[in-house]
């Protein structure tokens, strides 16, 4: 990525209340979000820019600054216990988080804009906006009105959400769409102005996610090298629809040597007393007949998912609905061809018939039907692979991400400068009020 000069390189205050760029290697709650502040604060440090990550201390012996780079810093902020708080429950700290933000912000001499990750960091990054005139970005990562859409009951987060949801859309000087899904979903339920987005997707780092002989990888794995091997990798959430994945196995014929490796969970062991989910999908293997071909093999760290990825012959996600989803990047980026739902940025990534295919979400049987194909054409399968690589790194690595996302915070930057004023509180503000109360 070429480098800004000194007077276009910019000092962004990226906000991520939750999701720390230091928890990327597993741990409770920890998945893409976590992964995408860290390549991104990287990248555009790299870039030139200097980046302050804001989140919240979650542990009392973390430090309160690390630095990670040169230009880059993770400022761990007191809001709350100094403790793991699952996330449906921190809005209850944000109004403790933006005052100590506010605070570093003067400090600091000040910011050039803001870029607030999830709707809890897009409150603070408001009342950044309303009481310094510092302008802000924001990526939702995830819509809460979605979100209820296909977890109705399901969904933990306080009634506030869509309301501070709607406030931001409004407020927000520039949305970061991840995809064409994300920009849809943000105009048909929150009346969202598409002349102030921004589509920039997620990425993946071509030094992580490679091709390598997938014999080799079945060895280091411990793997069967005549084993058709279906690939399901990430957080172990119902919402991720890996009991469609199990259930498809069921549909397969019995020549076909299948393996189903279920790579996730709160451990590196396959404890279902620590990630009940498993307990529950066990169940569900026994009781269509498939328990002797699912594995699951706990969590594993980052460094080691490569290997994974490249000794399956398929990598699989059906989930109700994704925001985005990086996993079928770096799977993509490995070789590996991807059978995922038609949801989300799934359905942008993945080109049917290219790189893969898409299937209904909850469908078993579709499933089941593509996986025979690609069993029934290893020619197929590979030729899938091979532009599967194609794809990812001709549009999804962090740099090309982070590129796009410097470009649209210049923007932000020099419209916010011509304005020279300080931002007045408006409309949206007043629906705010009423949400701090609510907070407190």
């Amino acid at each position: 990525m070429r480098s800004p000069s000194k007077r276009s390189a910019l000092k962004i205050a990226l906000i991520s209340e939750h999701a720390s760029p230091l928890a990327t290697l597993g741990g409770i709650d920890a998945g893409g979000q976590n992964i995408y502040v860290m390549h991104v604060a990287q990248c555009l440090a790299r870039a030139g820019h200097h980046v302050d990550v804001f989140t919240r201390r979650d542990d009392v012996s973390l430090p309160t600054v690390v630095h990670l780079r040169p230009g880059l810093r993770v400022i761990h902020i007191d809001a709350g216990p100094p403790r793991f708080v699952p996330k449906e429950q921190l809005l209850q700290y944000m109004p403790e988080f933006a005052r100590a933000c506010e605070t570093l912000c003067r400090n600091a001499g000040g910011y050039d804009v803001a870029h607030a990750n999830f709707f809890m960091s897009g409150w603070v990054a408001l009342q950044l906006k309303n009481n310094l005139g510092l302008p802000f970005a924001i990526t939702f990562h995830a819509l809460g009105l979605v979100r209820r859409e296909h977890q109705r009951g399901a969904d933990a987060f306080p009634e506030e959400r869509i309301e501070i949801e709607k406030t931001l859309v409004e407020e927000a000087d520039c949305i970061i769409a991840e995809c064409p899904q994300d920009q849809q979903d943000l105009v048909r339920l929150y009346g969202a102005d598409e002349h102030k987005m921004v589509m920039v997707p997620c990425g993946f780092d071509p030094a992580e996610f490679a091709p390598m002989d997938r014999g080799m990888a079945r060895r280091e794995l411990g793997l069967d090298e005549n084993e058709f091997v279906v690939l399901q990798l990430g957080r172990l959430v119902p919402r991720k629809g890996i009991d469609n994945v199990i259930r498809s196995l069921a549909h397969l014929a019995r020549e076909v040597p299948a393996r189903l490796l279920v790579v996730g969970g709160e451990s590196d062991q396959p404890d279902e007393t620590v990630t009940p989910e498993i307990g529950r999908l066990r169940r569900i293997a026994e009781d269509v007949g498939v328990a002797s071909r699912v594995t699951f093999t706990g969590r594993r760290q980052r460094e080691q998912l490569r290997r994974y990825y490249c000794a399956a012959d398929v990598f699989v996600t059906t989930p109700w609905y994704e925001p985005f989803g990086i996993t079928p990047l770096e799977a993509m980026a490995c070789g590996t061809p991807v059978v995922g739902s038609e949801v989300g940025g799934i359905q942008y990534t993945v080109m049917q018939g290219v790189t893969g295919y898409l299937v209904p979400a909850q469908d078993p049987a579709a499933l089941a039907e593509r996986l025979s194909h690609l069993h029934a054409n290893p020619t197929l399968a590979r030729a899938l692979g091979r532009a599967g690589i194609r794809r990812a790194r001709s549009l999804f690595t962090w740099d090309r991400v982070a590129m796009q996302l410097g470009a649209a915070f210049s923007t932000l930057h020099a419209t916010a400068a011509r304005s020279a004023v300080v931002v007045p509180m408006r409309r949206g503000t007043a629906r705010l009020t009423a949400v701090q109360t609510a907070a407190t």
